[in-house]
This record gives structure tokens, sequence and C-alpha cells, in this order.
């Protein structure tokens, strides 16, 4: 299957985007050392990239493990490092021993970051690191993202989003820049998947990271595995829709996704869309 992202830009654009690129070496350069959050999207391995470009042997990039974090995930993340280079440790967080993180509330994400920046924080402190970074872009301040509100008390750098990087022109830089993550899917971890108020536990996301691999050896690209008690909700791309909707491969994805331990299999009919367990926060919100 093809790419799902289209980064095809004008010469002003491209120019532009390369212009924005300048000032984030040149702001990556002024520090003395820094390590960056690296999950494994787009985003954060661009910054990863940038950098180790930058500064080389200064910087550091570490990915955070956790029942959260699925293999697939990892396995993206050592690719990159293959292909790159890049300077790199895995770490151990524990944000599912934090009781506010497995309720599953609307700020989930904010235990989350917490402990992922204090894991950090702790590192740099140790290996006299002078800061942290982290890869959240111009696109990401209109979405509910109570995982920003951590990153500030932590005083973690946007180097990305203080240079108006916006994630198309991440992309067609990662691209230019030969990183194979350039035009991977978003992505996000699976505690996402669960509703808000649905307790967050090793089981629960051990069942949605095996249905989403079943669904990736079906040879899907972009989609959630949204757990509803039993049921599987599950989002695929618009593109990729008509496939799933075919009533062999239909058939296929039930029986793959019950043998994966789902008892029951729903195709949601609007598709993936970032977020769309902040829909019943907006709903909620509008009738209170």
């Amino acid at each position: 299957m093809g790419s799902l992202v289209n980064i095809r830009m004008g010469e002003a654009s491209a120019e532009l985007a390369a212009e924005k690129e300048r000032r984030l070496l040149a702001r990556l350069g002024e520090l003395s050392s820094v390590i960056v959050a690296l999950s494994g999207g787009t985003d954060s391995a661009y910054l990863a990239w940038a950098a180790h470009l930058a500064l080389r042997e200064k910087a550091l990039s570490v990915t955070a493990l956790s029942e959260s974090y699925s293999a697939y995930d990892r396995e993206q993340v050592e690719i990159f490092l293959q292909a790159t280079g890049v300077r790199h440790e895995f770490v151990a967080t524990h944000e599912l021993e934090n009781p506010a993180y497995r309720a599953n509330a609307a700020d989930r994400c904010y235990y989350c970051k917490d402990e992922l920046f204090s894991v950090l924080d702790g590192l740099a402190k140790g290996r006299a690191f002078a800061a942290v970074a982290y890869g959240v872009n111009a696109d990401d301040t209109s979405d509910f993202r109570p995982g920003h509100r951590a990153a500030a008390e932590h005083k973690v750098l946007t180097p990305l989003l203080e240079a108006k990087l916006h994630k198309a022109e991440i992309r067609f830089l990662a691209k230019r820049a030969g990183l194979p993550c350039w035009d991977r899917p978003a992505s996000a971890c699976l505690s996402s998947r669960l509703p808000y108020g649905t307790e967050v536990t090793p089981e629960r996301l051990s069942l949605v990271e095996r249905g989403e691999a079943a669904l990736r050896e079906l040879g899907f690209r972009q989609f959630r595995v949204r757990l509803h008690d039993k049921l599987a909700r599950v989002e695929l791309a618009p593109d990729e829709l008509p496939r799933a909707l075919n009533r062999e491969m239909a058939a296929a994805i039930s029986q793959a996704l019950k043998a994966a331990g789902f008892a029951y299999v729903a195709l949601d009919l609007e598709g993936y869309r970032q977020g769309s367990l902040n829909e019943t926060l907006s709903k909620a919100a509008g009738t209170s």
C-alpha cells in the first residue's frame, strides 16, 4: 500500500520549511547538550535527528518503555536508529503505578508525561545534560493535550514549536533527510485506545496491542482499535475503509480480532480521526 501522506510542496513552501530547519538547527546548536524524548513518531524522530546533527555526542535520544508502549513502536525506533546512528537509550517508566493514571480520566496524559519527564529530568541531572526536549509541533496546540502542561511544569524545551514547524513541513524535511519514518502514520500510546473512565490495566493494553497487530498483519496502515468492554471499535483511514467493507475482508477482520481476545467487532463508519475519544468530552462540555 502506498503512502497516506502527501508532502508535495511548491518552491516557496519548501524554502520556507528549509529556513525553519535552519533556525531549528541553530537553536539546537546553542545548547550545550540535550536529551530528546523519542517516541518513534515522525516529529520526535525528526527532532532527534536534528539534535544529533547539531550537537553530535552532546545529544542523547531516550525512549521510555512501559506497558503502554507497543512492541511495534519499539521496532520502529530501532529501524530509525539503524538508519541514522543517533545516540540513544531505552529507559523504563512506571506510569501504571500511579492510581491517577490508571483511573484514566481526561487528564491521563498529564500523569504519563509527568512520569516521563521526571525520569528524563533525573537522567539529565545525573549525566549533566543541560536540557530536555520533546517533539510538539505547531499543529499540536489545537487538540486537547494535557501532556503539554506537564512539559511546561518540567520546563521541557519545544524546538519544533519554537521554529513554527507544522506537521506537513516536518514530514517534508524528514523525507529530504532520508528518515525512514517520514510518512509514518500518527501514533499514540496504547492507553489512548481506552475510553475515559475505563481503568488502564496491563491486560487491556495487551488486548489492544494484539488487536492492532492483527490489523497490521491484514495490511492496514492507519487505524485504531478502541476498546469498549469486550467490543473492538475499529477506526480505519478513510481511503482504507472500502477494503474493510469487502465481505471477505470484513470476515477476516472479525476473525482476527476475535482470535486476539475480543468478543465483538465493530467498524466505525466515520473512520480514523485523531483524538476521537475526546469527542465525548466536547459533547459533555456542550451539555453542562
